[in-house]
């Protein structure tokens, strides 16, 4: 019999505008401690240097956090023209330098590649598996591979500012799965000059925006406290992409054993994934069929 695994039950979403430095897995431990939770979990990765928006699911609304991902995203982020290193970002190891510097229409006619339904190839240094192994473990032994493209959706992609020739502030709203370093990496190669990340904030995921976030320094200063609790979001915050229907009284008790039941929803139709309340409290998610929800995930609140 498994360990029963200690901390509150406790559910929602916290925004972390997190800093350079620490890991996404840090952050959600010290999240996880300071509510004294038994479950947490974040929606999306950003590497040691990125900050910006870290949401965090507690409890039941982990169940939430794909939806997140699924989700829109923007970045603003900084390339250093000029170099490319290993790591596409400004850990690695320079492999390749430029004295071009494009001007900024050539940046701006550039950018358009790189908008709409794109094919990204990850960084060497990424958490993509080869045969079960990250391919950063692989990189850092000094192994050299061969990574495939994976489709990315960038609805967005901006020049927001020119702070010297050397540099280029970009600013991109993209789906899930996308690489920012491959992004500056691909731009510099586009225009011949080379390149790689300086910095890079996410400013929103989703519907939680970086100037909502509490930044880690405050999150210890109100660890296990109310006030703490006071700033948690309401689990159905991770289904705002999704239509809400109301569960009727037989339907809600249905659907909290797994079974399809009897929703209202004007909105929605047949086929249409969307979450079902009851007395105000989210009680599932699935898909709206002939006047009922048949569930695929159904919340203990």
């Amino acid at each position: 019999m498994g360990r029963k695994r200690k901390g509150r039950d406790i559910s929602g979403w916290l925004v972390v505008d997190k800093p350079a430095g620490p890991t996404s897995t840090a952050v959600v431990n010290k999240v996880r401690w300071a509510f004294d939770a038994k479950k947490a979990g974040h929606a999306g990765t950003l590497d040691p240097e990125a900050t910006g928006v870290l949401a965090i699911a507690l409890g039941e609304a982990t169940k939430t956090v794909p939806y997140i991902t699924d989700a829109l995203k923007a970045y603003e982020f900084t390339v250093r023209l000029g170099i490319a290193t290993n790591t596409d970002d400004a850990e690695g190891e320079v492999i390749a330098t430029s004295d071009l510097r494009p001007g900024d229409e050539a940046i701006k006619a550039a950018l358009g590649a790189f908008v709409g339904d794109i094919e990204q190839v990850p960084p060497q240094f990424s958490a993509v598996k080869i045969d079960g192994e990250r391919a950063y473990k692989r990189a850092r032994e000094g192994e050299e591979m061969t990574l495939a493209a994976r489709p990315l959706y960038v609805d967005s992609l901006l020049l927001i500012d020119r702070p010297d020739q050397d540099h280029v502030t970009l600013e991109m709203v993209c789906g899930k799965g996308g690489y920012v370093r491959a992004i500056a990496r691909d731009l510099g190669v586009a225009l011949g000059c080379y390149g790689h990340v300086r910095d890079l904030r996410r400013t929103w995921s989703g519907p939680f925006d970086a100037a909502d976030g509490l930044t880690l320094d405050q999150i210890e200063a109100m660890a296990r406290t109310p006030e703490l609790d006071d700033h948690l979001l309401p689990l159905e915050q991770g289904l705002a992409e999704l239509p809400e229907v109301k569960a009727t009284a037989e339907g809600a008790t249905r659907l909290r054993n797994g079974n399809p039941g009897m929703v209202i929803g004007s909105d929605v139709e047949y086929g249409d994934e969307c979450w079902a309340s009851f007395d105000g409290k989210p009680v599932a998610v699935g898909r709206f069929k002939a006047g009922e929800l048949h569930p695929s995930r159904v919340f203990n609140l």
